[in-house]
Parts: structure tokens; sequence; C-alpha cells
């Protein structure tokens, strides 16, 4: 029984993720560290080893207490512990069609509830304050010159930090119509195009800083290595609390390089584009997830009810000459 656990567990991430599925690296190596963590678990709290693990060994009780003790001891929030939940349910409901034997233990995993997280309300930029953070930059200079394309691409593209990251030369084509090619969630590509504004700092930043080699990254560190997400951030504090400085009254919300991402969709919205476009452009797979942008806005929200709400200013019921009769009739009649 514990053979066939270990066996199908391993199937499920040598072969049905990243061949039957096409799972994103990503999304593999977050289902890993949570069965790594699933294991640490069980090691620690019931004295069961990983190769010992059995369909038994698991229940909706257990799974809940994996999941509390990842909130004490590893502090993690509500998104993340759900993350977690929805890679065990991942597994569990691979696995519910490969052995019918470990249905029962399947069935309970799968019955623990997702925990109601609040609404974090969407971080972004207005118009002013993105122009005004594209001016910091000085361009004479080239790791800020590299700075500036980070941030206008960041935006132009609505690119996840990943997908920026990802970039390498050979995903950017300059013509009439200037495009990227961005790889994101699930191994989905998008084509997305960039205003001549930003393309033009693109040439520039490639050709003054030599990253106009095809396959190499678009965007690396001081060390010549790819620029991580963490370098990102690192990038985007820095000209944030720059602009704070300059300016005390911008910036008042946390910015990171998702804000660029939802400061782009906010704009366009504002500017009338459809949902439907806004939609292609970041990626998402249902336009439920983008109507969010348009539920947040206040802009937005403010114009919507000035035209749809119902005058409150009373219509006149009588005219002149009827109210003087009625007040001559009530006068006789009191």
């Amino acid at each position: 029984m514990g053979n066939t656990f270990t066996y199908h567990l391993t199937k499920y991430f040598s072969d049905y993720l990243p061949n039957q599925l096409a799972a994103s690296i990503h999304t593999i190596r977050s289902y890993r560290d949570t069965f790594v963590q699933l294991m640490e678990f069980y090691k620690k709290s019931y004295r069961i080893p990983p190769e010992k693990l059995e369909y038994s060994s698991f229940s909706a009780q257990r799974i809940e207490e994996f999941l509390k003790w990842l909130e004490d001891t590893r502090k993690i929030s509500i998104r993340t512990r759900n993350q977690r939940l929805a890679a065990i349910h991942a597994f569990f409901r691979y696995l519910q069609y490969r052995d019918p034997t470990g249905f029962s233990q399947c069935a309970q995993v799968l019955s623990v509830p997702f925990k109601k997280a609040p609404a974090v309300p969407v971080s972004y930029m207005t118009l002013e304050e993105t122009t005004f953070l594209f001016s910091l930059p000085n361009q004479k200079d080239d790791m800020q010159l590299r700075d500036l394309a980070v941030l206008v691409l960041l935006y132009e593209s609505g690119a996840r930090v990943q997908e920026l990251t990802d970039l390498c030369p050979c995903h950017i084509r300059f013509g009439a119509t200037n495009t990227i090619t961005l790889h994101g969630k699930g191994n989905k590509t998008r084509l997305v195009p960039i205003c001549d504004n930003v393309a033009k700092i693109l040439k520039v930043y490639m050709k003054r800083c030599g990253r106009d080699v095809p396959d190499c990254p678009l965007f690396v560190n001081r060390k010549g290595e790819k620029l991580t997400r963490a370098g990102t951030q690192y990038i985007i504090d820095k000209y944030i609390n720059m602009g704070k400085k300059q300016k005390p009254d911008y910036f008042k919300s946390r910015i990171t390089n998702h804000s660029f991402r939802h400061s782009k969709a906010m704009h366009l919205l504002e500017a009338g584009v459809n949902l439907v476009y806004i939609r292609d452009l970041l990626g998402h797979t249902s336009i439920l997830t983008t109507e969010i942008y348009a539920r947040t806005n206040p802009k937005i929200k403010e114009e919507q009810l000035k035209k749809n709400s119902t005058s409150i200013n009373a219509t006149a019921k009588y005219g002149k000459k009827e109210k003087e009769d009625l007040i001559d009739w009530l006068k006789k009649a009191l």
C-alpha cells in the first residue's frame, strides 16, 4: 500500500505535471515545496517517515492539522495556506482516478475547505505618479538606463515579474508594431504590443549595454547574472523612495512589481478600454478576474453612479393655478 502511494506521488511529479499537464516549472516547484513540508510535518508530528506513508496516513483532520502547523510555525498568510491546500487537492484529485483503493482517503482530503481571506485592496499608482516615477532614472548612467527599461516595460506590457525576468532579446520585435512575447502562467504565451517610446528606450538600453544577444537574459544585475524577483523589487523600491523624498504626497500605498500591472489595467480602464482587451493584455483566463479593476477603481465607480443614478429632484405634482384653487378650497373647508 505504501509503495503504491509512493509510486503515484513519484509519477505525479516526474510525468503528470511536466508532461501531461505541461505545468510551469514554478507550479511544479510550489507543489514540490508543499509535499516536502507535508512530509516534514508527518515525520515530526506522527513519526512517519516519507517512505512509510500510505493512503491510511491521510485524513481531513490531519491535513487541517498540517495547515494549522504551517500557520503557527511558518507564519504563512491565509493566501499561502490556501495555495498549499490547492496543491494537496490537486494531487489527491489526480490519485482518485489512478488508484480506486485510496478513494476514501482522497475524498476525505478533498473535503478540507479553503479558508476565507479578507479582501486585499488593489495597489496601483495614479497616472501622475507613474509618469513622475519614469522621470527619476538618469538615462546617461547605464545602470539607471537599465532601471528605466525595467520600470517602463513592467508597466507597458502588464507583465508579471517572472515574465519580465525571463525575457530575452529574441522575444522582442521592433517594427511598424513593436511587440514582446511573454511566457506566463500555465505555460501560456501571449503577444503584447508596446508603444514607440518604450521601444526607443529598449533599443538604446540593448545597444548601449550590450543586451542584444538573442538567447541571453534581457535584464541582468551588476554581476551579469539574470535579474531576479528580489532584484526587480530592489529597483522599484529605490525609485519609489527617491520619489517620496521629492513628492511626499505620492506613493502612499506599498508599490510592488505587481502594482505596475495593476496600474496599467486601471489606466486602460479609465481611458475606456474594453475589459476583454485588458484581460488579453494581462493574460487572464477569465474576464471575471479582470473585473476586479472595475470594482476597485473609485473613478469608474463614481462615473457609473452618476450615469445610472435616478434623480432625486421631486417633480411638481400641481400647477400654480391648481395650487391656488386648492388653498382657497382648504380655507373655505376649514
